[in-house]
């Protein structure tokens, strides 16, 4: 390939995965505005799974949901069958995603949620899979075939189940009321404490301090 060619196939994909997740705004329905509402009343954790490309996503999730407001942790699907699943309860919000909803792993987890009487929100392409027919919830969203490699390197639809968290993350921050100070408290290191703090960030690294 050359130098021209390379660069025309890396502006093909990025436009090709924002025009994928720009798509997500119309996928949008009713069971989102439940899952927000699931989240906002969870009495316990909200716990986030997924295997594979979803495992990445399941664990930026966790993260943004806490900064948002919403306490929130990474539950590791595989380690569920071998003692983690111990730390779930009734009280907490399992969101699990799998694209086609049969990933064994996420199964079992999710059925271990069940059991015990959390509520199961999955986001995956497949609501009529083993994943959609154990949860309360399902968030389907759908990236198109050609935006992956193949149709199966989850390039494109990582950013798309990625949007849709992005969505419920803004969506409980607003619900929350969770301000700036809250954030605040939860981020005090880094150049984006600094920032919180009023500090200049520039003055801090020419005194020798760390971000």
């Amino acid at each position: 390939m050359t130098l021209k060619d390379i660069l025309a196939l890396a502006q093909d994909t990025v436009r090709l995965e924002s025009a994928a997740v720009a798509a997500v705004a119309d996928q949008l329905d009713e069971s989102f505005v439940r899952a927000a509402d699931a989240l906002l009343a969870c009495p316990g954790h909200v716990l986030v799974a997924g295997a594979g490309t979803s495992h990445a996503v399941a664990l930026r999730m966790a993260h943004l949901l806490s900064c948002c407001g919403t306490p929130a942790l990474f539950i590791d699907a595989g380690d569920s069958q071998h003692g983690l699943s111990g730390a779930v309860t009734g009280r907490d919000v399992l969101i699990a995603l799998s694209k086609g909803g049969e990933t064994a792993e996420v199964n079992h987890l999710a059925r271990i949620a069940k059991k015990r009487g959390a509520t199961v929100i999955a986001i995956t392409e497949a609501p009529n899979s083993t994943l959609g027919m154990l949860s309360d919830i399902v968030l389907q969203v759908q990236a198109p075939a050609e935006v992956d490699p193949y149709g199966m390197i989850a390039t494109g639809s990582s950013l798309v189940n990625s949007a849709l968290c992005d969505a419920l993350c803004v969506a409980l921050l607003h619900l929350r009321g969770h301000s700036r100070e809250a954030f605040g408290e939860n981020h005090p290191g880094g150049a984006v404490g600094l920032k919180l703090k009023g500090k200049d960030v520039a003055s801090h690294q020419n005194e020798g301090g760390c971000l």
